[in-house]
């Protein structure tokens, strides 16, 4: 059963481990929560690691830069994986080839080293997506005639962020997981490399068994994350506890007037998609 504590300190007991969202939770995009960082670093000073995890399409080492100019502090966090790192081994496996690249240009660097060249739906042998080329003005269906094209062609698109939409400031913008749902509903066949599925938790706890330099014991790690068809249902595919941050993308359904969680809202939420958290916080605080 769910339960809501008043910050991470009083879970403190139960997990060594922290594998923290990013984009929702610790950041909106143009500035950092300084409560949710001061969380992360009491964290790490006083009880074990915390790996973000995040959808981002780029690798985690291109992203840290990115942090650092919100003002996220490092000492929030000690190890890091993104979906681009789980995206890079499938564009490896395909290169040498032709790949049509649908995202804006700060994602280049995801094809760096590869032997990819870039092609049309016309022409390409598979399609790599990190979001929508303009995503302050696109929509999904500004792409539904190219998607259709490839889609009876049987191209293969490789998902590097399975995110629908994520807060920027105060708009949501649509990311690649929207044209990959776009993209099955016509016919095509989808990869996804990031929450809620497994590669990139494979690899989140990878790098939290290095950090504690021993064996990761599941039932005390705990996911943090607010997004429900991605953190909570990633958290409960793998077995793992989840902390859900209803503040996030969800914040319209879960949170009241007065700002506060709303506990039956969330558990509302969270049924609507056959899905339970282990705890559930408005925000991300000590």
């Amino acid at each position: 059963m769910m339960d809501f504590p008043d910050g991470l300190s009083a879970l403190s007991d139960r997990y060594d481990v922290v594998l923290c969202d990013v984009w929702g939770v610790i950041h909106n995009g143009v500035q950092s929560f300084p409560e949710a960082c001061d969380a992360l670093t009491r964290w790490g000073l006083n009880k074990g690691p915390v790996v973000l995890i995040s959808n981002s399409p780029r690798p985690s080492a291109d992203v840290v830069t990115q942090l650092d100019s919100l003002g996220v502090p490092r000492s929030a966090w000690s190890g890091f994986v993104t979906s681009g790192d789980a995206t890079r081994s499938l564009l490896k496996a395909r290169a040498p080839g032709k790949v049509w690249k649908i995202g804006p240009a700060r994602d280049e660097v995801l094809y760096d080293g590869l032997a990819l060249d870039n092609a049309g739906c016309q022409d390409a042998d598979f399609i790599s997506c990190t979001g929508l080329y303009e995503d302050e003005k696109e929509v999904p269906e500004d792409y539904r005639d190219r998607l259709k094209v490839a889609a009876e062609r049987g191209l293969l698109f490789i998902c590097a962020n399975p995110d629908r939409v994520v807060q920027r400031g105060d708009r949501l913008i649509f990311c690649a997981g929207a044209l990959a749902d776009l993209y099955e509903s016509l016919g095509g066949p989808v990869v996804m490399a990031g929450k809620p599925y497994g590669a990139i938790y494979d690899l989140a706890l990878a790098e939290a068994a290095r950090l504690l330099g021993r064996t990761v014991d599941r039932d005390r790690v705990l996911c943090v994350g607010d997004g429900v068809i991605t953190d909570v249902k990633g958290a409960h595919d793998q077995k793992l506890a989840c902390l859900f941050i209803a503040k996030g993308i969800h914040g319209e359904k879960a949170i009241g007037p007065d700002g506060r969680l709303e506990p039956d809202a969330v558990r509302a939420l969270l049924d609507a998609e056959a899905l339970g958290a282990t705890h559930a916080l408005a925000d991300l605080v000590w």
